[in-house]
């Protein structure tokens, strides 16, 4: 039966560069279409890891070169550049391998704000690193101008996600038969200031949790986190590796708890997963390999994701 899905993507499928992600894309749209040739309605969100950091080095050392002609370029204005680029190229190779496949269905990257909260724990202890490496003068300097935590090179916040701000546009897009490119790199992180005005915060959204609050509130019928292995396990990499079929909000409570999952890998996944598996009846999330998505949504592999009372 047609779903309509969320895929999240990881950044293998995109490549750590320009050329690379050129031809990442053609690979990650057959997947992709594979889920659309199916019937069913797709949204993606990708990551935007490597991308962001190279706009921001370059935009650093334009601004270093001639301060005088240039200012500083926010992180948010980065992720926006990002959006932009990335959703360029995927949504070209999800066009041309849809109609390789006679399927006849629009295409669209929707540049997407993600609201966040001002007062979020996570603004007073920035973890992600971002930007170019500095001098210990620079990051002083740095640290006393904008009041950021440094060490030598910047570290901002990962707020979690509160509300999409252009939810009610990409809902109009997939009823109106259109494949939706959004949250790209879990979206362009704001908070509310005075007003009606959104202000962007120096802030990176992780992307699985922002690809399951689109999820949500898009009322998604299943969240596809698709990375670099086909099943989540426990003691992964060690002589007890145990590949995993399925698992509940308590499973992940418990494992996450015995520190099972990598804090900057597998951790946010399984958390993003089991997040949407409660969040209704009926729903359900999986985490596989880009190529076994189809396969994965079937049963036939990857690991599942039930709410409790399932």
């Amino acid at each position: 039966m047609a779903k309509r899905i969320v895929v999240a993507l990881g950044g293998n499928a995109l490549g750590a560069n320009l050329p690379e992600q050129m031809e990442a894309v053609k690979t990650t749209s057959k997947a992709i279409v594979d889920l659309i040739e199916e019937g069913n309605e797709v949204v993606v969100v990708h990551g935007n890891g490597p991308q962001v950091g190279m706009i921001a080095n370059a935009m650093a050392e334009l601004t270093r070169s001639n301060p005088q002609k240039y200012v500083p370029c926010p992180l948010s204005v980065c992720g926006a550049m990002s959006q932009g680029y990335i959703g360029y190229d995927l949504q070209n190779a999800l066009r041309e391998e849809m109609l390789d496949r006679n399927i006849d269905k629009g295409v669209a990257t929707v540049l997407t704000q993600v609201e966040v909260a001002a007062d979020d724990p996570a603004f007073a202890d920035p973890v992600k690193p971002i930007g170019p490496w500095m001098s210990e003068a620079e990051a002083k300097e740095l640290e006393a101008d904008r009041g950021e935590k440094q060490g030598f090179r910047r570290v901002v916040a990962s707020p979690k996600p509160v509300n999409i701000v252009e939810l009610d546009t990409i809902k109009s897009l997939v009823e109106s038969n259109h494949v939706v490119i959004s949250c790209g790199g879990g979206g362009i992180p704001v908070t509310k200031a005075q007003g009606n005005h959104l202000k962007g915060a120096a802030a990176v959204i992780d992307k699985d949790f922002a690809a399951e609050k689109l999820a949500e509130q898009l009322d998604a019928d299943a969240l596809v986190i698709l990375t670099a292995v086909e099943k989540v396990a426990i003691g992964f990499g060690t002589d007890h590796e145990q590949w995993l079929d399925t698992l509940t909000a308590a499973d992940v409570k418990r494992l996450s708890e015995a520190n099972e999952f990598g804090r900057g890998s597998m951790l946010p996944k399984v958390q993003a997963a089991s997040t949407f598996a409660e969040s209704k009846p009926g729903r359900t999330a999986l985490i596989t390999l880009l190529e076994k998505a189809r396969d994965g949504l079937a049963g036939k592999t990857g690991t599942t994701f039930t709410g409790d009372a399932e």
